[in-house]
């Protein structure tokens, strides 16, 4: 039989006739402070992976994970093509880590209304353009059937364009594009999207690839550029390294060296202020962790000065400094359990309210979304309630050495 366990749990229980459980207002306070520390670190963690991953794929919904380019191409969306071949396209398939590959044209373009105008980018793409994204984040309409010349040059473009032009689904309108000479093509709106991300909204129009292409005047495998869409984002760094040296070496029938990049190098700004938030998240894991186990370690010492008068009766008849200090640690963490079993229940329960009825909203024009999102990972929060109880019961380990300060003769008469 564990004594220390057996005495530890009629402490924290009490006797049903006489003797009362720990419930002094300190313990309580121990107790609500694991709890509201528990609670924010699962909130904190839950609220900024979900950022992340939403911001994420917003990024990558209009670029992908990785593009492959002409590597004498500038910072304009003005692409100097490359041949897409049906070799290299197998080479691309049979890459590790690649789930889909798609390629695309970007032509920049002035939209005129009879009332307004604004400069933007079209992006044109192939049929078999992954469009998981864009069907997400359809507001009105559909996507584009590319090739299908019956209904004209069909494009969707977002609702912040629209707005700001005053167009509406089914509207045309005509795009001017600087070249030589200028041109100018009439579309046709079929769908109306709004991501929030008001960087790329404010920009990209998305038409047939064909259209832009004989815009361009290229041959049917010259393209802007190729996007690369991964399986397992932890590995795109070491995907992208593979093909960055891969194509290297790699040159097209127009004798182009091709140039690879992630979504991060495209988007540095962006990922590197991502990035931040994860040091924000182990500043409020580390905060919670150490208001969670000061209010523990005041309530263990609160428990001790009150149970003085039977650790002197248990030195008395035999007992050790470190069995007794066994009881205590026993005792902190039942309490500590307690705390964390009504963090996990605030906590979660908060995460799932926001999650499934959005209560709190977010400015989109700063945030890029328009609620807080959460993304409930049950490994971050086994991980977080492994780390809490640790820690928490390692901090116990030193206030319990006040057990061998305590002299016997003067403890027992200790009121």
């Amino acid at each position: 039989m564990n004594t220390e366990l057996f005495i530890a749990r009629r402490i924290y229980k009490g006797d049903k006739k006489n003797e009362k459980r720990v419930s002094s207002p300190a313990i309580k306070i121990a107790i609500a402070g694991i709890a509201l520390g528990l609670a924010v670190m699962i909130a904190a963690v839950c609220i900024v992976v979900g950022f992340k991953k939403e911001v994420r794929a917003k990024v990558v919904g209009f670029g992908s994970h990785i593009q492959i380019t002409n590597f004498d191409n500038n910072n304009s969306y003005d692409h100097q093509p490359i041949s897409f071949s049906d070799t290299l396209a197998e080479t691309l398939r049979e890459t590790p880590n690649v789930r889909h590959i798609e390629s695309f044209i970007t032509k920049p373009g002035i939209i005129k209304t009879d009332e307004d105008f604004q400069g933007v980018v079209l992006k044109g793409v192939p049929a078999d353009y992954e469009w998981t994204f864009f069907k997400k984040n359809l507001t009105e309409g559909r996507i584009i059937q590319p090739n299908d010349t019956a209904g004209g040059n069909q494009a969707i473009v977002s609702k912040n364009i629209a707005d700001k032009l005053r167009l509406k689904l089914g509207d045309s309108f005509i795009t001017y594009f600087v070249q030589d000479p200028v041109r100018a093509r009439k579309f046709e709106i079929v769908g109306i999207y709004s991501t929030h991300f008001e960087d790329y909204d404010k920009l990209y129009v998305i038409t047939d690839i064909g259209v832009l292409r004989k815009l361009s005047g290229w041959d049917e495998d010259m393209v802007s550029g190729i996007e690369i869409l991964v399986v397992d984002y932890d590995r795109l760094d070491q995907t992208t390294q593979n093909l960055f040296i891969e194509m290297y070496t790699y040159r097209d029938r127009l004798d182009n060296q091709l140039y690879t990049r992630s979504i991060k190098d495209i988007n540095p700004n962006i990922f590197n202020w991502l990035s931040l938030l994860d040091m924000n998240v182990w500043i409020i894991i580390i905060l919670m962790l150490a208001v969670s186990g000061f209010t523990m370690i005041s309530g263990l010492l609160i428990i001790i000065l009150e149970r003085t008068n039977m650790i002197g009766i248990l030195k008395a008849i035999g007992a050790r400094d470190f069995s007794i200090r066994k009881v205590f640690l026993y005792l902190s963490a039942f309490l500590i359990g307690q705390g964390m079993l009504w963090g996990n229940l605030i906590g979660l329960s908060i995460c799932l309210i926001q999650r499934y009825f959005y209560i709190a909203k977010l400015n989109p024009a700063t945030y890029y979304l328009s609620a807080v999102p959460i993304d409930l990972n049950p490994l971050y929060i086994v991980l977080i309630n492994i780390g809490t109880l640790v820690v928490s019961l390692l901090m116990m380990i030193a206030p319990s050495f006040l057990v061998a300060k305590i002299a016997p003769a003067k403890s027992i008469r200790f009121e």
